[in-house]
Parts: C-alpha cells; sequence; structure tokens
C-alpha cells in the first residue's frame, strides 16, 4: 500500500506537468472505486485550469478553477493505485488493464490505474468550506515534515497525546490522529532508531524517548522520499520507475535476519492485521 513517501514521490513527479494546464476532459471508464467517481466531474472541470498540486495524509490534492470547476480533486492510491503522465498524441500508451481514469490536459495525460479499486477521486467544491473541513482530512493530525511537528514540537505532540493511553506506541502511530503517515512499513523502520519495542506503551514512554521517536519519523520519510519510496507489490512512480528505500530496511519484512545494529535475529509480531518488525535487543518497551 503507498504510503505517505510514495504518495508525496507521486505529487511530485505529476505537479510539474499538470500545474498550470488547461484539462480538455475527464475520461472515466469505471467509477467504481471506493467511492464512487462523481459523475458531475467530466461536465465542469473541462476549461478549468490546475492551479496547484498538493498534499494532506496520503490524499493528493489537485487544485482547480473554472467557470463551472472551482474546488480541489482529491486523489487517494488506496492499495494499489497509481498516477502516471504521459504525453498525448502519438506517443500515448494503448490502454492498460485498469486503468479507470483519464485526466486530460492540454498536452497530457494523468492516468489512474487500480487494480484493487480501493483508491478514490472525489471532489471537494470551495463553496462547501475549506479543504481542511473535508470529511476525509478534518480528522488526519499533523503532516510529520511541517513545520508544526519540528524540533521538539512533534515530541511535546506525541508525549502530550499518549499520556494516559495503554494503545502500543505502534498503533498510536497507524491511527493517524496525532501524526499521519507513519503507516506500516515506516513505523517499524522509526520505532528501530528510536530505540522503541513496537508493542510498549504508549503512555508510559518518556518525554526523552518520544524526542528520538520524533527525529526518527522526519528523518526515515524524508530519506524515504530521497529514495522514491520503496517498492511493494505494485507501486511505482509517475515515471513507471520504481523506488529504492527497501535497500535501507534496518528491521522491515527482515525476520530471522541479522539486525544491522547488533547481529540479534530480527523478530516479527502481530498487531492488529499487521506484522511488526523489531530487534529484541535494540529495541526495548
Amino acid at each position: 500500500m503507498p504510503e505517505l513517501p510514495e504518495v508525496e514521490v507521486t505529487r511530485r513527479g505529476v505537479a510539474p506537468h499538470i500545474e498550470g494546464r488547461r484539462i480538455d476532459a475527464l475520461v472515466v471508464r469505471n467509477g467504481a472505486l471506493r467511492w464512487p467517481v462523481p459523475g458531475m466531474l467530466a461536465d465542469i472541470l473541462p476549461g478549468a485550469r490546475v492551479q496547484t498540486v498538493g498534499r494532506r495524509g496520503k490524499f493528493i490534492l489537485i487544485g482547480c478553477e473554472g467557470e463551472h470547476a472551482h474546488g480541489t480533486l482529491i486523489v487517494h492510491l488506496g492499495m494499489t493505485g497509481t498516477l502516471r503522465v504521459h504525453q498525448r498524441g502519438a506517443a500515448e500508451p494503448a490502454l492498460a488493464t485498469h486503468d479507470h481514469v483519464d485526466l486530460v490536459l492540454d498536452n497530457t495525460l494523468l492516468r489512474y490505474n487500480d487494480p484493487r479499486r480501493f483508491g478514490a477521486i472525489l471532489w471537494h467544491a470551495h463553496s462547501d468550506g475549506p479543504i481542511e473541513d473535508n470529511r476525509h482530512l478534518r480528522a488526519l493530525g499533523v503532516e510529520p515534515l511541517s513545520a508544526a511537528f519540528a524540533g521538539e514540537t512533534g515530541a511535546q505532540l506525541l508525549y502530550r497525546e499518549s499520556r494516559g493511553r495503554a494503545v502500543a506506541i505502534k498503533q498510536l502511530l497507524l491511527g493517524g490522529h496525532v501524526v499521519v503517515g507513519v503507516g506500516n512499513i515506516y513505523a517499524s523502520e522509526t520505532l528501530f532508531r528510536a530505540g522503541i519495542h513496537p508493542a510498549a506503551a504508549a503512555g508510559r514512554i518518556a518525554l526523552a524517548r518520544y524526542v528520538r521517536l520524533a527525529e526518527a519519523i522526519r528523518v526515515v520519510l524524508a530519506l524515504a522520499i530521497d529514495k522514491g519510496g520503496s517498492t511493494l507489490r505494485d507501486f511505482v512512480g509517475s515515471d513507471g520507475r520504481a523506488g529504492y528505500f527497501q535497500q535501507e530496511y534496518f528491521v522491515y519484512d527482515r525476520e530471522h535476519e541479522a539486525c544491522r545494529v547488533c547481529a540479534t535475529p530480527i523478530r516479527a509480531l502481530r498487531q492488529g492485521q499487521r506484522s511488526s518488525f523489531y530487534c529484541p535487543r535494540c529495541q526495548r518497551r
């Protein structure tokens, strides 16, 4: 499943090709995604221009302005979704299986492919209020690479929000209500770097350890973005290239392999419906 680094890699790859471009059409071949693609989009988007390409958590936000379109396209890649940029005309590729939606611009084609159709393409009109109030975005926590999580601010936030809670720290991170984008892969990696066991009770972790964890979150996510994300299953960037952060993993998907720091075999445990990977020597509760 694409996590924050993969979504940010996609956003950065898409933005230069579509910002400032005029939309000619929205072609929906299969709108039955996690939530149906709004039928009116094909009518209101032609003639509008893409103003911005942003991101909130795992959502890509494409700001549009036109005679009939004043709002934001909200794109979620789900578990297997990709956005690919193609040139229109002779170089335009043939349709592939699961190519469900095309955003057709003056000289560019932005194509959404999603084998499992757990992603989404939605619309938020300016008249419905600030995009931050959209029902899919309003409960999201702080962006980990923003100023609001920088320095000791992020550690103080994690410490404050965890007090009195018995939930495991990894589950707190995955919830996304305190800090967004720390999905399963990157939660395992950041907890390793911070020396914290994934099952440690969040409410019993001292502030000094949260300082290390907040810094690890920023470092790991920034490094993953720089490496193009992780290539697991179907993810590729907007240019079709695979990410290679998986070569940097310390613990994720390395059960029984030697810890890169102390040589102790990496272990795995189930938390919820997901596997957590950790070093029993380097990480403590």
